[in-house]
């Protein structure tokens, strides 16, 4: 039992004092967290939100496997975010600005279009944010 409390509390630490670019990389684990989530239960999401052809064959099922990739992404986020490491803010703006952008051939050649440019584009503009915010101002 000691070690589950102790996996409890190491889990749930944090720093006292996190930059506003770990709250904001905290903050966006959580939209990934429950955009993935929302994937997940509801697939048809992309059919009803994003006006995507219905599903042939096993899309719903490739909807679902995106939707718990996205929620375990946000998980890293929202805890890496609490962390308050700089590291994983700059970390996840590399891996934002260069890695999600391969989405967008995908989405070109007509898989998932809306859905995988929807994620690319949202992707792009939380990772700028993560960056403004991680730049620290001149002092000169």
């Amino acid at each position: 039992m000691q070690v589950l409390s102790r996996f409890t509390k190491d889990l749930l630490e944090k720093p006292a004092n996190l930059s506003t670019a770990s709250k904001y990389t905290a903050m966006n684990g959580l939209i990934y967290l429950s955009g993935g989530a929302l994937l997940v239960v509801w697939p048809g999401l992309t059919q009803t939100l994003l006006m995507d052809r219905p599903f042939v064959g096993d899309e719903e099922g490739l909807i679902r496997v995106a939707g718990l990739t996205v929620l375990v992404i946000g998980w890293f986020y929202l805890f890496g975010g609490r962390s308050g490491a700089r590291q994983v803010v700059a970390a996840s703006v590399v891996n934002r600005l260069t890695f999600v952008p391969l989405l967008v051939p995908l989405a070109i050649a007509g898989v998932f279009p809306h859905l995988l440019l929807s994620f690319a584009c949202l992707d792009a503009v939380l990772a700028v944010g993560a960056w403004w915010l991680s730049v620290e101002p001149f002092e000169g």
